[in-house]
């Protein structure tokens, strides 16, 4: 999920560190901080990768400033982990989020509608938080806990509504991708 938000950000404009960890603690940093031990690693693994650069620029006092941008090699790699990502970026919400946030990078309606029809297809599935002794999904309704009741209610809750959203903004760009729009 780092590199990916590192990548796309980057694939927006060149950024300083600070700033690339505050645009990531938007997208994630309620729900997954990202710490400095984490990202100036990935940063240096990437960059040995060949996928960014730093560049110098003069900072506001006398030290400089290092500019992060993604090289030629790592705008491919982004649309490449756009188009065909891992089954974790799917069926993790949070993954799946930071990959929604950079799918429009990705200028092909048609894939990107296969990658929202995979992760359509995962929340279709039937799951649950709680097995019974029998090892069949506790459902709301069957749910004696009021805790766990309501985080089976909430997720029924938030499911829907991703789901319809999936099915909408799929209708949209395969009607998108079947050719120019008529007046």
């Amino acid at each position: 999920m780092l590199t990916l938000a590192i990548l796309g950000f980057l694939y927006e404009q060149p950024l300083h560190g600070y700033e690339l960890k505050s645009r990531i603690a938007g997208l994630t940093g309620h729900v997954r901080p990202v710490s400095d031990g984490a990202l100036y690693p990935a940063i240096a693994r990437l960059e040995k990768a060949g996928l960014l650069r730093r560049r110098t620029e003069p900072g506001s006092g006398a030290v400089p400033r290092q500019t992060l941008e993604l090289t030629d090699q790592g705008r491919a790699e982004l649309l490449r982990r756009l188009a065909d990502p891992e089954q974790a970026e799917i069926t993790d919400q949070i993954r799946f989020f930071t990959l929604a946030a950079f799918l429009h990078h990705l200028a092909d309606p048609p894939r990107q509608a296969a990658v929202l029809r995979r992760r359509l297809t995962f929340l279709e599935a039937p799951s649950s938080f709680f097995y019974d002794g029998d090892g069949r999904p506790v459902t709301a309704e069957r749910e004696p806990n009021p805790f766990r009741r309501g985080m089976l209610l909430v997720a029924r809750a938030s499911g829907a509504a991703e789901r319809a959203w999936l099915a909408e903004t799929i209708a949209d760009l395969e009607g998108r991708s079947d050719g120019p729009e008529s007046p």
